[in-house]
């Protein structure tokens, strides 16, 4: 029986956070190590250009993010680990399947339709501001996936749509030419923590409340610290299941660690002591690899022939898919 095809990309438009790692890069590479996965993981960082005009911004992104995924374990000789935008194929496809899409389709995204929504309380124009990357978003995101057939699309429940976009992408085209495209299915592990930030919110670049992945052992305890409690003084009960420290705490424990620290809260904890061991936790986790990804940040000739030979390895399978894909519309030598 064929392996099966899982896909995961991270956007290359910031400094890879704690929560880009326990949502994404450690499950990632766990999958990356079974017998029966091909793992496709890449830097999205056509996606970036949606959302951020600062070039200095995305290269260094791309080169910290590609070091964080090696440096925490990632096998580039036992995956495929590749820059999207060094997969041209991906833009053609992305073309094509724009011709193929129904405007209908793109205009029920998400996204679009909360900028949309934002636009109507301040502005005549529902569409100022939203350019066609952030409408076509979806559209880019079924060629990633297509493009190598994924089968199974880990994402977070707020990415479900976008899988399923590209399920309804792969049928038209399926339907209008031929079966050339597997349908994609997304895969939500509700064991995968969506880490909330400083404030309380969603861990996002977008929020900046983000914890940095390889900050060093001071800068990661001055991050800590930083992490919005309540007023409850030292002997006062705390409730886990409402603190940001304790749901972080879950995410890098283990099932013994996180019920010790549950009775702590029980307990009446401080948030200062509480504080301390979760730094020293998460450092204990990341210290290992943080001297790696240093090395590779210093070197950036090794991480770009790593990444330069993981193009070349997927590419050969791109090229052939498309080539059928421009066969089926009608692109095609006279002789």
């Amino acid at each position: 029986m064929p392996n099966q095809r899982v896909l995961t990309g991270i956007t290359t438009s910031g400094t890879p956070h704690l929560g880009n790692y326990v949502g994404a890069i450690k499950p990632a590479i766990e999958a990356s190590r079974r017998s029966d996965t091909d793992a496709y993981l890449f830097l999205a960082d056509y996606h970036a250009l949606i959302k951020c005009e600062d070039p200095e911004q995305v290269a260094r992104s791309s080169k910290e993010i590609a070091a964080a995924w090696l440096a925490l374990g990632l096998d580039p000789a036992g995956s495929h680990f590749y820059r999207q935008s060094d997969i041209p194929e991906v833009a053609e496809l992305c073309w094509i399947l724009c011709c193929n899409t129904a405007k209908g389709l793109m205009n029920r995204a998400h996204a679009y339709k909360a900028a949309v929504q934002a636009n109507d309380a301040s502005n005549d124009d529902p569409d100022f501001g939203i350019k066609m990357g952030l409408f076509s978003y979806p559209i880019l995101m079924a060629a990633d996936i297509l493009i190598f057939n994924a089968e199974r699309v880990p994402v977070g429940r707020d990415q479900i749509q976008h899988v399923e976009m590209a399920r309804d992408i792969a049928q038209r085209f399926n339907h209008h030419y031929e079966p050339l495209f597997t349908l994609p299915e997304a895969v939500v592990d509700d064991n995968v923590a969506v880490l909330q930030g400083l404030d309380g919110r969603k861990m996002s670049k977008s929020y900046n409340n983000t914890i940095p992945l390889f900050e060093g052992e001071k800068k990661l305890q001055k991050s800590i610290n930083k992490i919005k409690t309540n007023l409850l003084e030292p002997g006062e009960p705390k409730d886990p299941d409402d603190s940001i420290v304790f749901q972080i705490w879950s995410a890098f424990a283990d099932n013994e660690q996180r019920e010790s620290m549950r009775q702590d809260f029980a307990d009446g904890i401080a948030w200062g002591e509480a504080k301390k061991l979760l730094f020293k936790r998460i450092n204990e986790e990341l210290a290992p690899a943080r001297e790696r990804y240093q090395y590779l940040m210093d070197h950036p000739g090794e991480l770009e022939d790593i990444m330069v030979a993981g193009a070349e390895r997927v590419r050969p399978q791109a090229s052939e898919l498309l080539r059928q894909v421009r066969d089926a519309i009608g692109l095609r030598a006279y002789a």
